[in-house]
């Protein structure tokens, strides 16, 4: 790198001084000619001093003039592009190659050596595998292997490609909140990366509620609504404190982990701007529009987590084949909507939830929110700043 900047001060330096001479060639060529008009108009006397004649003079000597101030601009413009270029390259972050540790909980030694490892499958998703890896202080973390590039994709062939995907990821390994998956490293392999995240022991949200669906697990209202809140507070943070703003882009049950306190946290947020391969949600989470206009908003997040507090509402999996028939609309959204249009949106709700008064006023409340969530007008639909003002009024934790 020293080596490398040394050569770089040279070329600039040589640069500098080959300016220079230019400058001072064009305004020596400037002076002579200026001199030579002049002297030539007054020590030739037998020269007739007719005013076309001194238009003529005047005429190159301001085109000298011009020509010399032109070709300075010129040069000077062309090296400060020359130096802004070299500063960037120099300031530029190298693609760094093999473990990118962010807690000092970490050693890269230790990271390699257990991802070499036969680990434990948690699950897998179109975008890659998720496992359960013990470190060699003991520590637990949960390694997400993204699916290899193609051979001849961007990812693999492109060095700036490589390199905005490092710098992305430096990005989501800064973000810190309660309600998000922090990312602890990476490991950039040959056809592939690799991403480190603190293991939470509870598993998904889509693990607890087909648990709650078997009656294995009573889920009372009270922690499904702090799930919500913590869902929508997480997004609250992407979308209105990061800058530039992150959008989650694949929101959905399998990617909401859970603490042992039941306190939500946000995975694979960010991911499908680090790789635009990636899954945007071939789920039933994510509103039509954003496949059929190709844009993805905010307002698709939102709709993404009306999916989420309708499930939690009702207790069915969104993606269940009763949402497929005529008689409920076709989705989960639309058979919410039905219910809030015709009145009966108590029909909705999970009945191993249905107790006191006045958490049912509660949970009508937040189908009301669901049904605005998932409407078909991203407009229409409420920014996740204001769901965190909606849901935490409808109870005080």
């Amino acid at each position: 790198m020293f080596k490398k900047r040394h050569t770089l001060s040279s070329l600039l330096r040589e640069l500098f001084l080959l300016l220079l001479f230019s400058l001072h060639h064009s305004t020596v060529q400037c002076q002579g000619r200026l001199s030579k008009h002049v002297s030539s108009a007054s020590y030739s006397p037998s020269r007739p001093s007719s005013p076309s004649h001194y238009k003529d003079d005047l005429r190159r000597i301001i085109i000298s003039i011009v020509l010399g101030a032109v070709t300075g601009l010129v040069g000077s413009v062309f090296f400060a592009c020359v130096v802004r270029c070299v500063v960037r390259y120099l300031n530029r972050t190298p693609i760094l190659k093999g473990p990118v540790i962010f807690s000092p909980k970490i050693a890269p030694k230790t990271l390699q050596s257990a991802l070499a490892k036969e680990n434990h499958l948690l699950g897998s998703s179109p975008n890659g595998k998720y496992y359960k890896t013990v470190l060699d202080n003991g520590l637990t973390i949960a390694v997400k292997r993204l699916t290899p590039f193609e051979s001849n994709s961007p990812e693999m062939r492109r060095k700036s490609v490589k390199w905005q995907i490092q710098k992305q990821l430096e990005l989501l390994a800064n973000l810190r909140h309660r309600n998000l998956m922090s990312l602890r490293a990476y490991v950039r392999e040959a056809d592939r990366f690799s991403l480190v995240y603190d293991y939470v022991s509870t598993g998904s949200l889509a693990d607890l509620m087909n648990r709650v669906r078997e009656n294995e697990l009573q889920l009372g209202w009270e922690v499904r609504l702090r799930i919500a809140v913590g869902i929508v507070k997480g997004l609250q943070y992407l979308h209105f404190t990061c800058v530039p703003q992150i959008l989650h882009c694949n929101l959905k049950p399998t990617n909401v982990m859970l603490d042992a306190e039941f306190e939500p946290r946000l995975a694979d947020y960010g991911l499908s701007k680090l790789l635009p391969n990636l899954d945007r949600g071939t789920h039933g989470n994510n509103p039509f529009q954003s496949f059929h206009n190709c844009r993805y908003t905010d307002k698709s997040d939102i709709f993404s987590f009306g999916m989420i507090l309708g499930a939690l509402l009702t207790g069915k999996d969104p993606t269940d084949a009763f949402f497929g028939e005529a008689a409920s609309g076709g989705s989960l959204g639309s058979w919410l909507q039905q219910l809030q249009r015709a009145g009966e949106a108590r029909e909705a709700l999970d009945k191993s939830i249905l107790g006191e008064e006045g958490e049912e006023d509660e949970m009508l409340m937040a189908v009301r929110i669901a049904a605005a969530c998932l409407s078909d007008i991203s407009a229409e639909r409420p920014s996740s700043d204001e769901l965190v003002h909606m849901l935490t009024q409808l109870h005080s934790f």
